[in-house]
């Protein structure tokens, strides 16, 4: 490789340079020999308002107040923490562009942020990607653009994982770490009753990869994805040793009805399902005496975009809910209080009145309710101002 090094658009043929430039409007690109590099990212302050308990940096329903609860209302946030940068490079070899891609942010050790966290860090030729980046379950195509980090529940979960993923035209299958870092999917031995999350069992362990399949495919006004997953769930200690298979399966769809009006909708299932479905209210598994025991669950989120001046109002819904009958009559510690459902509705405004430059504006209403029928609701404003690069 040569070793010059200088501002371009122009180095790589125009079908990989359509490509990059595509997957990183805005970004300051360069070459460095034979390899075509582009920078990227945006700051973002978001500034928030509960009207009741504080629900952090992201909206965490688990901390909504259910009946017999009690805490201090009205409070107020600002944070940068999903501000982003990375970068991306496109090398020809022997005919194919490889691509590799390195981004971060700081929303670390959610709900709060701060820490510096490595979001994607991938590389990709021909038909095969190596590295961390979005889950091959679901699609991102069904996801109603929303101000607040936390992502609509129901829908396939909007998180990364380690992966080796073989694509073929429309279909796409990967191998994937079980237990990444942006997932907290295991087997539970016991529920908060404060919170009504999981404790993860002591014994509980990974001993095979998640397996992933997904068909997507789009025309004129449609795109749409199917999806599937199977793993297995098993715990090793003292008192068990045992394993049980889950699997879940997810469709999703956008529909452009108009120039100005997208729709969007998407169902999520599974038994075992875990965090594979967004925001699935409990864990994948239990113990139940010495035998491993899947929980089933379900989602559905449904959306709609309306372009209105320099940017467009969203509308969207989504509810998760896991069925905790079998928890119950086990008789884990804390069942009563386990969350079973999780709601949402984001009404937004985002615009850009010029390049580079966005706003947003957004009015959230969550619900939660746990095993024993308690439930609450949390009501949260938040704004947002964006400048990308």
């Amino acid at each position: 490789m040569t070793g010059y090094f200088r501002l371009t658009r122009t180095a790589l043929p125009a079908g990989m340079l359509a490509l990059l430039i595509s997957q990183s409007a805005g970004a300051v690109d360069f070459q460095a020999g034979d390899t075509t590099v582009s920078l990227y990212g945006f700051t973002k302050l978001d500034m928030i308002y509960d009207s009741d308990n504080n629900l952090g940096d992201l909206a965490a329903r688990p901390k909504i107040l259910i009946d017999g609860q009690q805490a201090s209302d009205d409070h107020f946030n600002m944070h940068p923490y999903q501000s982003r940068l990375g970068f991306k490079t496109l090398t020809p070899v022997e005919g194919s562009p490889l691509e590799t891609r390195i981004e971060v942010d700081w929303m670390n050790n959610p709900p709060n942020g701060g820490d510096l966290r490595l979001r994607h860090a991938y590389g990709s030729w021909k038909n095969v990607l190596a590295g961390k980046t979005w889950t091959n379950f679901g699609s991102r195509l069904s996801r109603t653009p929303i101000v607040d980090f936390a992502p609509s529940p129901g829908q396939s979960k909007s998180g990364r994982k380690a992966q080796l993923r073989y694509s073929m035209g429309n279909v796409h299958i990967a191998m994937e770490n079980p237990d990444a870092e942006d997932y907290r999917d295991s087997v539970a031995s016991g529920f908060n009753k404060a919170r009504g999350v999981y404790k993860v069992d002591d014994g509980a362990r990974q001993s095979m990869p998640d397996l992933t399949l997904r068909y997507q495919a789009a025309s004129d006004r449609l795109a749409y994805s199917a999806a599937a997953v199977g793993r297995r769930l098993s715990v090793s200690n003292d008192n068990v040793d045992d394993s049980a298979m889950g699997w879940g399966v997810s469709t999703a769809a956008r529909f452009k009805a108009t120039d100005a009006l997208t729709l969007r909708g998407v169902v999520t299932y599974g038994d075992g399902i875990g965090e594979y479905m967004q925001n699935n209210p409990t864990a994948p598994a239990f113990v139940d005496g010495d035998e491993v025991e899947t929980i089933s669950a379900w989602g559905a989120n449904l959306g709609a975009s309306l372009a209105v001046g320099p940017g467009a109002v969203n509308l969207g819904y989504g509810i998760s809910r896991a069925d905790l009958d079998d928890v119950r009559d086990a008789g884990l510690s804390g069942a009563e209080s386990a969350n079973k459902q999780f709601e949402a509705v984001h009404l937004n405004y985002i615009w850009s009145p010029m390049d580079h430059v966005s706003y947003g504006m957004e009015a959230g209403y969550h619900t939660r309710e746990v095993a024993d029928g308690r439930d609450g609701d949390a009501l949260r404003f938040q704004g947002m101002v964006k400048f990308t690069f």
